[in-house]
């Protein structure tokens, strides 16, 4: 697949505010959706059951049985504060029922099974379906506006409209093809695919696509566990959120939250998910994603299709950039331990405690660190690129009719068979666009600079031992490294002329800039800084650790053995 475009070496910011491609709430497709909550909950019940029923009876009665082990052993090894009181007593009930099967008649084992199944799915279904409210979507654009005002640095400016006060935008740094966008969330739905870093990127995403984009308000995904604060609770269940329980891994309660993807994006409403199934915890950029949510766009598509509407579903990758990501410290912990193990030693970690969380945004807002959103060039859920009018386009140019690909015999017919080699291909699309679509951020730079020249300085050492080196012992020479920086910045910019990546306005000032920039705002808030300046104007590392983290999203390319580690020596130790 191809673009046919030529690649600029810079990529400029959208720095302008759109208007609303909605103005009145009350019409917003998530506000829809969720008018009639009971009415959707009943409809995704009976989407599930008739996907599963597809499935002989011995097969769900073993499901069932197996689904009741895994929630028993999540009850008693992971229990959260979330989780519903009488969760032990309807798993019992279940256990029950279905074990009860053994002794019956042919057709009270069918009625049995039936039951299980059907408690089951509207369990989850009650669970994993949210709602959406406005009075407290307008609440909380009000608290934001005066959060926002008191908080970040005074002297901002901002044109007079009716968007003036949404001074956080300015910490929103937006690239891509927005026009487009806000054009075909005109004639179809659009779903956001976003790279996952932090528990934040939700709230931004949705933020930014409605304060800044002018595109309504997203169904989305939010792990349960963010429910567990009470007024996270409060202010999610009522804002479009639809809950994820990561530690649920039955069949039915996947087919039931895939589901919930497929009729809200079949009815019209927006929705983003993270197709790498949770937070990234080395840093790089997803490159193995979950094909269940994006199986979900591909049968909405066959399913609107069906219904004899044309109407299209536009996926669009999106990457999230950061200088400082909120749980760094846990996530690499997190990658360290599982990938590690015996060699695996433990560190300090970070942001345990929801006051730590609440210290974070205030420290964000009232300082200069920025959040990056690259929104991808729209595609059809085949992976097809789009004209401005939203029709595909082939390899050649050429305008072609997607409806084809479910067509089977002259007939449009569903073929889970052929749709899951369609979601394959389609993963793997959008973890190339994600590659393409990335904007490289000084704080990338500076961290893969250091950490690599640290690590060709070692050479004999594996990664584990070389994160257990003592940090003091070890400083970049600024002088060397502003050499090699500069190498590596000259490699970038093919890249970037190859389309292979995007690199952000910093990059047209001299190299000591975009490092000193890098330097500045790499883990601002960390309590051990991944990379800063010593008083002597040498560069160090205060946790080797964080640095791999942030050097992690440029090592996803695999460019390292293309760039010359060798020639300049950069690291030198003090015993």
């Amino acid at each position: 697949m191809s673009d046919n475009h030529t690649h600029p070496i810079i990529t400029k910011e959208k720095d302008q505010i759109y208007p609303p491609l909605i103005e009145d709430i009350r019409e917003w497709p998530i506000n829809k959706l969720t008018e009639n909550r009971s009415a959707f909950v009943r409809e995704l019940e009976n989407y599930s059951y008739e996907t599963l029923r597809r499935k002989s009876s011995a097969f769900l009665k073993d499901l069932i049985q197996k689904t009741v082990f895994q929630e028993k052993t999540r009850i008693k090894m992971e229990p959260w504060r979330i989780d519903p009181p009488n969760d032990r007593i309807f798993w019992n009930r279940v256990r029950k029922k279905i074990s009860e099967t053994d002794l019956d008649s042919n057709a009270q084992k069918e009625k049995n099974i039936d039951e299980s199944l059907k408690m089951i799915i509207h369990r989850y279904a009650e669970e994993i379906v949210g709602s959406f409210n406005i009075r407290t979507y307008r609440l909380i654009r009000k608290l934001l506006t005066v959060l926002f005002k008191r908080l970040l640095n005074k002297g901002i400016k901002v044109p007079s409209s009716n968007k003036a006060d949404k001074v956080l935008l300015d910490k929103l740094k937006i690239y891509g093809p927005i026009e487009k966008i806000r054009t075909l969330a005109t004639k179809g739905t659009v779903v956001i695919l976003p790279t996952h870093s932090s528990n934040l990127d939700s709230v931004l995403i949705g933020y930014t696509m409605d304060y800044k984009l002018g595109i309504p308000g997203p169904a989305y995904g939010a792990g349960l566990n963010l429910y567990n604060y009470g007024p996270a609770a409060y202010f999610m269940n009522r804002l479009g959120a639809y809950r994820v329980d990561r530690r649920k891994k039955s069949v039915i309660y996947l087919t039931t939250l895939a589901g919930m993807s497929k009729l809200s994006i079949q009815k019209g409403t927006h929705s983003l998910f993270f197709p790498g199934g949770t937070r990234s915890r080395s840093g790089h950029l997803e490159d193995r994603l979950k094909l269940g949510l994006l199986n979900s766009v591909i049968e909405s598509q066959r399913a609107i299709y069906e219904e004899g509407r044309e109407d299209k579903v536009y996926v669009v990758p999106l990457v999230l950039s950061y200088h400082f990501v909120l749980e760094a410290k846990n996530l690499i912990e997190d990658f360290l331990k599982k990938t590690g193990k015996e060699r695996y030693v433990k560190s300090r970690n970070e942001f345990t405690s929801f006051r730590s969380w609440t210290k974070f945004l205030y420290q964000f807002i009232s300082k200069s660190s920025t959040i990056t959103l690259s929104f991808g060039e729209p595609m059809d859920c085949f992976g097809n690129f789009l004209n401005n009018d939203g029709e595909s386009i082939d390899q050649k140019g050429t305008i072609i009719d997607t409806r084809d690909y479910f067509i089977l015999e002259g007939k449009l017919t569903a073929n889970h068979q052929r749709e899951s080699e369609y979601t394959k291909n389609l993963g793997n699309l959008v973890a190339q666009r994600y590659k393409a679509e990335n904007i490289i951020l000084s704080s990338h730079l500076v961290s893969f600079v250091a950490f690599q020249s640290l690590k060709n300085a070692n050479p004999d050492m594996d990664l584990y031992s070389l994160l257990t080196l003592p940090e003091d012992e070890y400083f970049f020479s600024r002088e060397n490294f502003v050499k090699q920086a500069e190498l590596v910045i000259e490699f970038l910019k093919i890249k970037a002329s190859e389309g292979s990546l995007k690199l952000p306005e910093i990059f047209e000032k001299d190299i000591l800039s975009v490092i000193l920039d890098g330097i500045e705002q790499t883990g601002t808030f960390h309590s051990q800084r991944p990379i800063t300046t010593h008083k002597k104007g040498d560069f160090y590392s205060q946790d080797f650790r964080l640095l791999y983290f942030y050097n992690n999203r440029l090592e996803s390319y695999n460019f390292t053995s293309d760039i010359d580690w060798t020639s300049i020596p950069v690291v030198y130790q003090i015993d």
